[in-house]
C-alpha cells in the first residue's frame, strides 16, 4: 500500500528529495507564481512520510478507508506535496506543470475533492491541526487504526486556533495524532522570532500533554526515525519539531525571505536546477 520499497535506504530517500525539489522549482517557475521557500523547507518531511514507509496509503485507491491521513496545514507549501503525490502515482508527473492554471487540479493551495490524495482544503493558516484532531477522534469513534499527520509552519503556530487544537488533542489523549512543525524560522513578514516568538515551542506542546521530538528537518533518515517513533505512540499525541532552512537546496533562496512567495526567473531556474543536480 505504500510507495516505497521495504528496503528503501536513506540515500534513496535523499535522491527522491532532490527530485521533489526539482519539481517544485520547475512548477513554480512555469506558473510564475507560488511559494518556493516554504515548499523547499518541507521536502525531507514529506519525502520521509510518503517514501519512508511511514504513511499507509494507496495511490490507486485514494479513498481507502483505512489509509493514514496527511493534512498540509501550511497550504502554501503544496507544491512539495503535489510533487510527492505525483511521484507516488496519484496522477501523472506531467500534470505538475499546470500549477495555478485555470481549471487545473494543481491549485495554489490544496483543494479537497479536486486533487487525488488531498485530505483537506487549507491555506487559511491555523486550521489544519483542528482538522487533524477531528480525524483522530473519528478514528477512535469508528474503531479504525489509521493515523493522522499534520504539517504546520512555525509562523502558523502564532494562530490561536492551533493551541485550542493542541489542548483538545492532549485532553483526549489522541495518540494517533502526530503534528510536525516545519520550523524554518521565517514567515511572510520576516523572522518568526522578531514578529511573535514561539520560544519555548517544545514546552508549549508538552504543557498540553504532547510528547515532543526535536529533529534536523533536512536529515531525511533522522526525520524517518522520528516519524516511526511517533507512530509507536498510542497514549498521547506527538509533536515533531523539524528544524529546517527556508528555501533549502537552492543557495540564493536559502534564508532569503524574498522567496517566500516569489517565483524564480528563467535564469534563476537554471541555476537552481544545476544546484539540485549536484
Amino acid at each position: 500500500m505504500v510507495a516505497a520499497t521495504p528496503t528503501v535506504s536513506t540515500a534513496e530517500l535523499a535522491s527522491i528529495a532532490r527530485t521533489l525539489r526539482s519539481h517544485v522549482v520547475k512548477m513554480i517557475a512555469a506558473a510564475n507564481s507560488g511559494h518556493p521557500g516554504g515548499s523547499l523547507s518541507a521536502i525531507e518531511i514529506i519525502t520521509a512520510l510518503y517514501f519512508g514507509r511511514v504513511l499507509r496509503h494507496d495511490p490507486k485507491n485514494p479513498a481507502w478507508p483505512d489509509r493514514d491521513r496527511f493534512i498540509l496545514s501550511k497550504g502554501h507549501g503544496v507544491p512539495a506535496l503535489y510533487a510527492a503525490l505525483a511521484e507516488s502515482g496519484y496522477f501523472p508527473v506531467s500534470e505538475l506543470m499546470s500549477l495555478r492554471q485555470v481549471n487545473s487540479r494543481m491549485q495554489g493551495h490544496p483543494v479537497q475533492g479536486v486533487t487525488p490524495g488531498i485530505e483537506a482544503s487549507t491555506g487559511s493558516l491555523g486550521q489544519g491541526l483542528s482538522v487533524g484532531v477531528g480525524h483522530a477522534l473519528a478514528a477512535r469513534l469508528d474503531g479504525k487504526a489509521f493515523r493522522t499527520y499534520v504539517l504546520l509552519g512555525d509562523g502558523e503556530c502564532q494562530e490561536g486556533q492551533v493551541w485550542e487544537a493542541a489542548m483538545s488533542a492532549g485532553n483526549y489523549e489522541l495518540g494517533s495524532l502526530t503534528a510536525i512543525v516545519d520550523s524554518n524560522r521565517y514567515q511572510l513578514d520576516g523572522p518568526v522570532e522578531d514578529i511573535n516568538s514561539l520560544v519555548p515551542l517544545d514546552a508549549k506542546f508538552e504543557s498540553f500533554g504532547w510528547r515532543v521530538i526535536d529533529v534536523d528537518g533536512h536529515d531525511v533518515g533522522a526525520v524517518r526515525v522520528a516519524l516511526h517513533q511517533a507512530r509507536e505512540s498510542h497514549d498521547v499525541p506527538v509533536c515533531i519539531i523539524a528544524h529546517t532552512t527556508k528555501g533549502k537546496g537552492v543557495t540564493f533562496m536559502e534564508n532569503n525571505n524574498e522567496f517566500h512567495g516569489k517565483s524564480p526567473s528563467s535564469d534563476q531556474l537554471q541555476v537552481a536546477l544545476s544546484q539540485l543536480a549536484e
